[in-house]
């Protein structure tokens, strides 16, 4: 970290590609974070019992089975640090299944170390200012998270998923994650029906 720069935090990161892990170490110090690294997430979960990461960046292996479960083991246990997920095989399944399991954002890679930090610092930032109110209903189903709610509202505006990406400040992949939550938590089959079930047939309103 550069001398004299008060630390943002500690952020855990699993990364088995000592390049990028490398590089993400480096970014991530030049932007005044700690970082310590894990070699798997039973180690990143003991060491999350003792402490309080500012946020996680968690690889995702094609077999996402052991990545998921850290990611539930976190959010069983009242960790409540962001949880940024990257992969170097992403696809919309395994986009909705680390959202479903509590992760914050989803990143493919290769990705450039600085945007990650930019995405990080995102989220950090949000979480901490919850907004009890951004939480939305759908009448008769799950209700969806702040994220979701978000997402739904700019789908509302018409935005594309990349346009709802550049201002939420997350990938598309993500956007295309929680875009499928919210029409499977709402029975639609897609953002069209989606906005008739909550809308009606008149003008989309206020999300």
């Amino acid at each position: 970290m550069p001398g004299n720069m008060l630390s943002k935090g500690e952020v855990f990161v699993i990364d088995t590609d000592a390049t990028s892990r490398e590089q993400l170490s480096m970014a991530l110090q030049q932007s005044a974070y700690d970082v310590i690294c894990f070699a798997d997430g039973a180690s990143l979960l003991s060491e999350a019992k003792e402490r309080m990461p500012a946020c996680v960046l968690l690889e995702m292996p094609p077999d996402r089975s052991a990545a998921l479960e850290v990611l539930k083991r976190l959010r069983e246990e009242n960790c409540m640090a962001p949880v940024l997920v990257t992969s170097a095989n992403g696809s919309i399944a395994m986009a909705v299944d680390a959202i479903k399991s509590g992760a914050t954002d989803f990143i493919e890679k290769p990705f450039r170390s600085h945007e990650v930090v930019d995405r990080i610092d995102a989220a950090i930032d949000e979480s901490a200012q919850p907004d009890p109110s951004r939480q939305r209903w759908l009448p008769g189903c799950e209700p969806l998270t702040a994220r979701e709610g978000d997402v739904l509202a700019h789908l509302a505006a018409g935005l594309t998923n990349k346009e709802v990406a550049r201002r939420m400040h997350l990938s598309a992949r993500t956007v295309e994650g929680y875009r499928a939550s919210i029409l499977k938590k709402a029975g639609a089959k897609n953002v069209t029906d989606l906005l008739r079930r909550i809308f009606g047939q008149g003008a989309p309103g206020q999300v």
